[in-house]
């Protein structure tokens, strides 16, 4: 899989082909003695663990914000339970907040944070509701922020099923069956749309303006989608200065840390939204990770050693407060 990242896929292999054989499940998928095991074997510090299909909750109850918070604060029992938000201050295991109604949202923020949550998963998308969708960066969502920034938590915008492929269906059409192992080309043009949008509702909407002290990263998003958005906040920023609260442009480089796959131009990441703002990140064990994460630092060769020490892991120990084990 590295080299279909790296490289490409210049042979047309199927999805089958290149993803060869599955990995087995392992107590360290599960639990976190072992995963703390495997952590010291890899060389890994501390990290953030996200619950993957956590991501896909929300938008099939979309119609029904009462139990989208029912089964998200179950969820987030469960990793408590299971796994802590802050295992032996080195696995920082991220729960999820939904939006829907605000004040359930901060409910369940001060619940997560009183067990020990540094991070929260808030979805890249329009926030569901009765009476349809809006942006979760509208002034209504400000007594939410406000809250996530007094306690210092970090807001991490993971990648997720965010609605979009009810906007290809309308392409291609419904009936269309799914081809897991087959490349769908249209969606895959579109396919860093959400994190796009989501970046471009903080600024458009206001709230990193309204909240200077909240923190915010992307991540398992990449950083191709970065370049193309600032210079389309900086046009219409220079047609419509009045329609925003700041410089959009400005907001995102300095304000947004990112999380960039390994075969991004991490030199000029680093040089538009400055060293302290690129976090290491490998996903292990999903595939457009590496199996060895921290080979990851042969990417940042042409940074020197203090900045390369900084995305390594001192970047998210100074977001989410950890200190030295």
């Amino acid at each position: 899989m590295e080299q279909y990242f790296k490289v490409g896929n210049p042979e047309g292999l199927t999805r089958r082909q290149i993803f060869g054989e599955p990995m087995r499940s392992i107590p360290a998928f599960r639990e976190p003695a072992p995963r703390l095991e495997l952590m010291d074997e890899m060389g890994i510090a501390r990290s953030l663990m996200f619950p993957t299909l956590a991501s896909l909750l929300e938008e099939r109850m979309r119609d029904d914000p009462e139990l989208i918070h029912a089964v998200v604060h179950a969820l987030n029992e469960w990793l408590h339970e299971t796994w802590q938000f802050d295992y032996k201050n080195r696995i920082f295991t991220v729960p999820v907040i939904s939006l829907p109604i605000v004040e359930k949202a901060i409910e369940e923020l001060n619940w997560v944070h009183e067990r020990g949550a540094r991070a929260i998963l808030v979805r890249p998308a329009p926030v569901p509701g009765w009476g349809g969708t809006r942006s979760f960066a509208l002034p209504e969502f400000d007594p939410f922020w406000k809250r996530a920034s007094d306690l210092g938590v970090l807001v991490a915008m993971h990648s997720s099923d965010s609605g979009y492929a009810r906007y290809s269906q309308e392409w291609e059409g419904s009936r269309n069956e799914h081809l897991p192992f087959v490349a769908n080309v249209f969606r895959m043009v579109g396919e860093w749309r959400p994190v796009t949008d989501a970046v471009a509702s903080w600024v458009c909407h206001g709230a990193l303006f309204r909240h200077p002290e909240l923190k915010v990263a992307v991540i398992e998003n990449g950083s191709a989608w970065l370049v193309p958005l600032l210079d389309q906040l900086a046009d219409v920023y220079k047609k419509a200065p009045e329609g925003f609260l700041g410089d959009p442009v400005e907001a995102v480089r300095t304000r947004i840390a990112i999380s960039p796959f390994w075969e991004d131009d991490l030199k000029e990441l680093a040089g538009i939204v400055g060293v302290d703002n690129v976090l290491f990140g490998s996903d292990w064990p999903h595939p457009e990770g590496l199996a060895d994460p921290v080979r990851y630092v042969d990417e940042l060769s042409q940074l020197n050693g203090e900045e390369q020490a900084k995305v390594m892991g001192g970047n998210l120990a100074r977001l989410v407060g950890a200190t030295r084990s």
